[in-house]
């Protein structure tokens, strides 16, 4: 085998390897040429207009340092300068690098840039360096007018915008939703955008409008959305609006649209947006106008004008502002009996007010024309609606003196009502109608007597008075004065002879005419015989006569009857009784002997004195008995043809009153009544047994039954009782009321204290009895398991019960009045009652 091969050693290998390199970098100098390098390196820089642009010129020479002058020349061989320190930045500059390279800086490229640039250097002062790069500039697409929203409006013509400019000129395409759009009759592609025809909703979308230049291989996109939009529509506006002045307003004006359209109030008269008014507001997304209170002046013309982007709308409206009625005119009017009357009434408003009248007093009214009732009346009305005024005029033909009096002119439109109040006033002739019945003029003894006269007459009259065809001023005589000259006038008469009862005139004057009136004056005289004095009802100690009086003038009438009596054996008339009553009450004369004979005469009374005693008579009483019939003091009620009965307003008591009769000669000394409880069968009373209750009672005219059944009836029997018997009896049917009533009235009451211990009572004997059960079911004791074991027990158990006492085996008697004992509860309104006996569910208040 050969020898295996060695090594080189490391230092020797770097030590070669250094030596080599050396020797590279000499040969490289020595074959480096000296030049000028243009970064980028393409010799056309092709770069679209408005960007901008470095070129950096670096020398490629062995030695840098041996470098010049290295600068930049422009297209038009001028140097370009380096950036001016604290000044503008020129268009194109020159700038250093490290490294020692020079940079040409353009911030904008344009047209007029375009051409060659040079970068010269000198190398060691011996050498020219030059190189050269050639700029050429395009127009990059651009979107000059193509938004990215656009609104159409539907139903037009509408051009999606996209203008580009690109130099060279680009082609242009049309995608929707990412289809292409091609030319037709929807859609027709323009230079300067997308014709749509006849928008509609559903041409909404997204559009790419697509910028090609073929030359330059640029490609752009633009995507456009389009959104549709909806011309205002005005849906809801009146075309007349009212408000009433002094009231606050509102009014809507709705308008629809994409987008929501916004609305604004312009008021005609003076074009201007109310929302900048005071007292106005209006909400520009309802629509809404309020106005806090409305003035007169708010009357007129308004538009609601509704805007959107798509366009704008408007609609007119007119406000009417209801005025409330004023009546600014009405005069009190005069006029002649058979003339023609009118009273105007004027009023402003608006609406202008319609007018009518009414009679004050009345709620009816005139209607418009002629009066259906009387067609005497006519109702005239004018209107003047612009100034918002109107009248009426009532006129009255032929007019009567029934005419005249207050009339009420009411002014009325949709705002309110107005009243005021006129006068009519129908003149008329003197007229004494209302004296004609009056009766004659009465006087006596030379008393001076009063003619009074009252002329009826507008305007009022002068009254004159004249005595037997001559006037009374001219007599001068004493004895007739005359008090007044009219509408009244008086004439005292003083009598002093015969001749002065005698007739009298009275004449009264106006400008209408002239009316006389006779009065008379007469002498009055006492009143004549009595013409009648009849017994009419006898008892032991009165007697009751029916009175017929003498014959009266009218004017003079009687004013009462008077009688004496005595004894029939007393001759002597001075020592008569005397008693008198007015003429309309009962002639009874009392206190009278028993079995006794009188004599009697009567006479009448009148302003003159009293008439003379005639009607002499004689008339004994019967003796004693017993006292006339009581009379209750109640009034009964009729139902049909049952018999009248008297109803009690309570239900347990009942208060019997009644007045006192004739005692026929002996007092009273008291009064049965008697009280049963019954009903009718088949017609017939019928008492419940052993129900009556009888009492007696003196000194007393009433009596209060109690302890009565609720809804029941009774019969009632009163006797008055003297020392000679019993009276007849007076009775009456009497019903109480239904305890039911009482009841209703004691619910709304409190529960009285013992109602609530009879409650806490029984629930606690419930409750014992309850636990009484348990234990008896549970562990066999208690009373109920004595009680069970007991009735099982053996007959032993019975011997041996045998042995022992009667009295142990009684059961426990309840005492007389323990709560097992039927009672009834009842309350009157005022007090609660209880008693034993029957219950009787209607009447109970429990």
């Amino acid at each position: 085998m050969g020898e295996p091969l060695r090594t080189p050693s490391l230092p020797l290998v770097w030590a070669t390897l250094l030596l080599c390199s050396c020797s590279l970098i000499e040969l490289s100098h020595a074959d480096l040429v000296p030049s000028l390098e243009i970064l980028p390196m393409q010799e056309v820089q092709r770069k679209p207009v408005g960007k901008s642009l470095i070129l950096t010129c670096r020398p490629t020479v062995p030695e840098p340092a041996l470098v010049a002058d290295l600068q930049w020349k422009d297209n038009m061989n001028n140097t370009i300068l380096p950036k001016p320190t604290g000044r503008n930045q020129p268009p194109m500059y020159t700038e250093t690098l490290p490294g020692e390279s020079l940079a040409l800086m353009i911030s904008s490229l344009t047209v007029e840039m375009g051409g060659k640039y040079y970068c010269t250097a000198s190398y060691a002062n011996t050498e020219i360096l030059e190189t050269s790069v050639t700029i050429t500039t395009y127009v990059a697409i651009t979107w000059t007018n193509a938004p990215e929203n656009q609104y159409p409006t539907l139903g037009q013509d509408y051009v999606v915008m996209c203008e580009v400019k690109a130099d060279p000129n680009p082609t242009i395409d049309w995608l929707r939703n990412g289809d292409p759009i091609r030319t037709g009759d929807k859609y027709v592609v323009q230079t300067h955008g997308l014709l749509i025809h006849d928008v509609q909703e559903t041409d909404e979308g997204i559009y790419t409008c697509r910028a090609a230049v073929i030359d330059t291989g640029e490609l752009l996109e633009r995507t456009i959305r389009v959104e549709v939009f909806i011309q205002p529509v005005i849906v809801h506006l009146p075309p007349t609006l009212e408000a009433i002045e002094g009231k606050p307003f509102a009014a809507n004006c709705t308008a629809t649209g994409k987008p929501v359209p916004e609305i604004s109030w312009i008021r005609d008269a003076t074009q201007l947006n109310v929302a900048t008014a005071d007292r106005f507001q209006v909400n520009p997304q309802t629509g809404l106008v309020t106005i806090n209170s409305v003035r007169e002046d708010d009357y007129g013309t308004y538009t609601c004008l509704a805007k959107n982007k798509a366009g704008v709308v408007d609609q007119k409206t007119k406000l009417n502002v209801l005025v409330r009625p004023a009546i600014y005119e009405l005069y009190n009017v005069t006029g002649g009996r058979t003339k023609e009357i009118a009273i105007t009434c004027r009023a402003k408003g608006r609406p202008a007010p319609a007018i009518t009248f009414r009679r004050w007093g009345t709620q009816e009214e005139y209607s418009p024309g002629v009066q259906v009732d009387d067609e005497r009346i006519v109702l005239e009305r004018y209107f003047d609606e612009d100034r918002g005024e109107s009248s009426g005029t009532l006129r009255i033909a032929n007019a009567e003196r029934t005419d005249d009096g207050l009339y009420q002119c009411i002014a009325r439109n949709k705002g309110a009502d107005a009243y005021k109040t006129g006068h009519i006033t129908v003149e008329f002739g003197p007229d004494f109608s209302q004296m004609k019945d009056l009766p004659p003029v009465f006087t006596w003894d030379q008393r001076k007597a009063n003619l009074s006269c009252l002329a009826m007459g507008i305007p009022n009259a002068t009254i004159e008075w004249h005595w037997n065809g001559r006037k009374i001023k001219e007599l001068y005589d004493t004895n007739l004065k005359i008090v007044g000259t009219g509408p009244r006038s008086d004439l005292i008469v003083h009598p002093v002879t015969r001749q002065y009862y005698s007739a009298y005139k009275c004449i009264a004057t106006n400008i209408h005419g002239t009316a006389e009136h006779d009065m008379q004056l007469k002498e009055a005289r006492v009143p004549e015989f009595v013409s009648a004095a009849v017994p009419r009802q006898l008892t032991a100690t009165t007697i009751t006569f029916d009175i017929r009086g003498p014959p009266t003038e009218l004017g003079l009438p009687i004013l009462a009857f008077s009688v004496q009596y005595k004894e029939a054996l007393n001759p002597d008339w001075s020592t008569a009784y005397n008693r008198s009553w007015s003429p309309d009450s009962p002639y009874i004369v009392e206190g009278l002997r028993p079995q006794t004979e009188y004599s009697f005469r009567f006479a009448a009374r009148n302003q003159v004195g009293l008439g003379n005693w005639g009607v002499n008579q004689k008339q004994s009483t019967p003796r004693r008995s017993a006292p006339e019939e009581p009379k209750p003091l109640h009034n009964p009620v009729q139902h049909d043809k049952e018999e009248p009965v008297v109803v009690s307003p309570y239900s347990d008591h009942f208060e019997l009153r009644w007045g006192v009769p004739a005692d026929n000669g002996e007092p009273i000394d008291r009064y049965q009544i008697k009280y049963c409880p019954g009903m009718k069968i088949s017609g017939a009373w019928t008492e419940l047994e052993n129900s009556c209750n009888t009492v007696n009672v003196v000194e007393t005219t009433s009596y209060e039954m109690t302890d009565l059944n609720g809804n029941t009836y009774y019969r009632i029997e009163l006797k008055a009782h003297n020392a000679i018997g019993y009276s007849s009896p007076a009775s009456i049917i009497m019903k109480t009321t239904r305890g039911i009533d009482v009841i209703q009235v004691a619910e709304r009451q409190v529960l009285s204290s013992a109602a609530i211990v009879g409650i806490a009572v029984g629930g606690v004997l419930l409750l014992l009895l309850i636990v009484d059960l348990l234990c008896c079911i549970t562990v066999h004791m208690g009373v109920m398991a004595a009680m069970c074991r007991k009735a099982k027990r053996s007959p032993s158990e019975i011997d041996d019960e045998a042995k022992l006492g009667r009295d142990e085996k009684e059961p426990l008697r309840t005492p007389t009045g323990s709560i097992k004992q039927n009672s009834t509860i009842e309350f009157d309104g005022r007090f609660v009652h209880s008693r034993s006996g029957e219950i009787i569910g209607k009447n109970s208040a429990v």
